[in-house]
């Protein structure tokens, strides 16, 4: 059943790039933005998180807890936190577990060939644990502006 915006949110527990195990759960009380991408230190996915350490200020003026997830492991993810200075949280879905619970696990193409997975995605969590909004096919340059704005600062 796909995520739908006004649902309670799916649960999940992921290790961090600090080696920590990470709730969903753990996290309510303030808005979440959850987002999904496909790779560390990869143009796109490195676009969009330095956009969001660049507008960082405003997320944490709108209260919000940021946490990126993407197949990559916790060191991937440390190095990758640590070379572009992000003050958010990576979450290693290394087996996809947390993408197929959120619908964004799925077949892409490049170069003429079909692989599997992330599809570049993002959810807004509201502080109850419930799905406010969903940005499906994100474009890594408007990113933050467009969680911004959905955050309401």
């Amino acid at each position: 059943m796909p995520v739908e915006e006004g649902q309670p949110a799916p649960t999940f527990t992921l290790r961090s790039d600090g080696g920590e195990d990470i709730s969903l759960a753990s996290l309510r009380g303030k808005p979440v933005v959850l987002y999904f991408y496909p790779k560390d230190d990869t143009p796109g996915c490195t676009a969009q998180a330095c956009g969001i350490r660049d507008a960082w200020g405003e997320f944490e003026d709108a209260g919000a807890v940021v946490v990126g997830v993407s197949p990559d492991g916790e060191a991937s993810h440390a190095k990758f936190k640590q070379k572009y200075d992000l003050p958010f949280t990576l979450l290693a879905d290394t087996d996809h577990e947390v993408a197929d619970a959120y619908g964004v696990w799925g077949e892409k193409s490049y170069a003429g060939k079909t692989y599997m997975g992330v599809n570049r995605s993002t959810f807004v969590i509201d502080a109850d644990g419930n799905v406010a909004r969903i940005f499906l096919d994100v474009k890594p340059a408007e990113h933050a502006d467009q969680v911004l704005e959905a955050l309401g600062s």
